[in-house]
């Protein structure tokens, strides 16, 4: 399974997607910006072209007549989306620190930079994760249904979630008012967020490697 997440690092993903999240995390220097749609561009660029690349290269005939199992296919696959994922978050993150720093008074609209709100992003892309995963894989070919499907459910969460934050004060003082100052609450929603997005992905995997074991490869 390491050989193959390598092949994918290496052979099938192209360099500018490792690049891609120093880019458009600078978005987060953007002073009280809507920062959910940091994450949301890794849906909307770089799965979509990734996948249209590895079905340019003929990947899955390629991967197919190496003597590795199906389930593996599946397990190497998603450990490079969640390898994407948590590279786009991560960077995101130290982003958002540093923004702290420079607007040390800016006053939030949305949602701010805190933990909490990373919590939000991790479950945003559990959903992202297990709509994509899991319908792409019906086929192992057809990547458009999934993508657009996947975005969908992931910007719907984004978009309750971030008008709760606006219209709900009870969100509102949770990630901006005086629920950011309390590391406690603040480190349990990020956490909370990441037990579901493994949850999801997990999930996404189980349901994936069910589906791509009635694939027939041709």
């Amino acid at each position: 399974m390491y050989n193959l997440v390598m092949k994918d690092l290496k052979l099938g993903v192209n360099p500018m997607f490792f690049a891609f999240p120093f880019l458009i995390g600078a978005l987060m220097f953007v002073p009280g910006w809507l920062y959910f749609l940091v994450p949301l561009y890794f849906c909307w660029i770089t799965i979509p072209n990734m996948f249209a690349g590895f079905r340019s290269q003929n990947d899955l005939m390629f991967t197919a007549i190496l003597p590795v199992i199906k389930q593996d296919i599946v397990k190497a696959r998603v450990t490079v989306i969640v390898i994407l994922e948590l590279l786009h978050v991560g960077v995101a993150m130290i982003y958002g620190m540093i923004t702290f720093r420079l607007y040390p008074h800016l006053t939030y609209y949305f949602f701010a930079p805190h933990m909490g709100f990373w919590g939000l992003c991790f479950v945003m892309l559990g959903i992202f994760n297990i709509i994509f995963i899991s319908v792409y894989y019906k086929t192992a070919y057809k990547y458009g249904g999934a993508t657009t499907a996947s975005i969908t459910g992931a910007m719907l969460f984004a978009g309750v979630a971030q008008w709760l934050g606006v219209d709900n004060s009870f969100v509102s003082d949770t990630f901006n008012g005086t629920g950011a100052d309390d590391i406690g609450l603040q480190t349990s929603i990020l956490f909370a967020g990441i037990v579901i997005f493994i949850a999801l992905t997990l999930m996404a995997y189980r349901i994936a490697v069910k589906r791509f074991l009635k694939v027939e490869i041709q």
